[in-house]
């Protein structure tokens, strides 16, 4: 009897869960490289789009990667949706390469700015949504920024840098590994007249792998502040107070390179969106903790933007 209770309880909580959602969930391919699933509120005609982009490394669109597992994303993308907010969110090309055994190791940096821009054209031609606004996590802050000039109304950085990424590695590599810093800037000046090297430490392999120094090179020509000064949307600047990757002065630096950017520091958010309350231990075991939830006060911050 008791298993049967049980069952019975189960089932109950699936159809009330069920009953709750205040969205419908569409699988869309935007094209051969790109596909993501759309949740739209039931309730109004033409809503709001929030285009939501990961961050770096094969991030899927629920923002886990092997051995990474918040679904920060996921829960970003429903909280949001179930507060009339439509939201699209997709894989990056990579993680659909792994998952067919097909990797490409020609991707650049500018392929994850085209696909946003593929993503954002797509629904712009659809005509479904009333206005249609980008949010990008960490590395996607960056893509974001580039692919909605002249395309959305409003774009949301979440945790993302306000540096270089050469400038970025440069001061890791100072901070962590001191002996290595002047490898790394020879390194980096190589890259920056466009040419590769094989001729970096060992113990920098992780970062200088020559399958990997192409896309570096890409990346590393585009400055966050610089790029979102050219934006002439309404941006807002998220950052948590507890980010060990990404410094509260970077998020200060975006703000202050637009007129049209705002800035909101997320008390106790650390860098994949939840709240920490303890201290750098607690902060890393949360990057692989999916049941946490998302941190107090980040989704209103998000729906405050949109709806203004």
């Amino acid at each position: 009897m008791k298993s049967y209770l049980l069952l019975f309880f189960a089932l109950t909580s699936t159809i009330i869960l069920a009953q709750d959602t205040q969205y419908i969930s569409k699988d869309i391919a935007i094209n051969n490289y790109i596909n993501g699933t759309l949740l739209t509120p039931k309730t109004i005609q033409k809503p709001n789009l929030a285009i939501i982009i990961g961050g770096s490394g094969p991030t899927d669109k629920d923002g886990n990667q092997n051995f990474l597992k918040t679904n920060n994303l996921k829960k970003l993308a429903i909280s949001l949706s179930n507060n009339q907010i439509a939201t699209f969110r997709y894989d990056k090309r990579i993680v659909k390469q792994i998952r067919e055994r097909s990797v490409d190791n020609t991707i650049i940096f500018d392929d994850f700015v085209t696909d946003a821009t593929s993503v954002i054209d797509y629904f712009i031609k659809t005509n479904t949504f009333n206005k249609i606004y980008v949010i990008g996590h960490d590395q996607g802050s960056l893509i974001g920024m580039l692919a909605s000039k002249d395309k959305a109304n409003g774009f949301i950085s979440l945790a993302g840098s306000g540096k270089s990424i050469d400038s970025v590695i440069t001061e890791e590599v100072a901070k962590t590994a001191p002996q290595f810093s002047q490898d790394t800037q020879r390194i980096f000046e190589i890259l920056k007249t466009g040419k590769t090297t094989t001729d970096y430490p060992v113990a920098l392999s992780s970062i200088f792998n020559i399958e990997t120094q192409r896309f570096i090179m890409n990346w590393m020509q585009y400055n966050p502040t610089s790029i979102l000064s050219t934006l002439n949307i309404p941006s807002l600047i998220l950052h948590g107070s507890k980010d060990l990757q990404v410094s509260k002065s970077e998020a200060e630096s975006l703000k202050n390179a637009s007129n049209k950017a705002q800035l909101k520091i997320i008390e106790n958010m650390n860098h994949v969106l939840v709240t920490i309350e303890g201290g750098d231990l607690e902060n890393s075991k949360s990057y692989n903790e999916s049941h946490r939830p998302l941190a107090n006060g980040l989704i209103d911050a998000i729906i405050t933007f949109i709806k203004e």
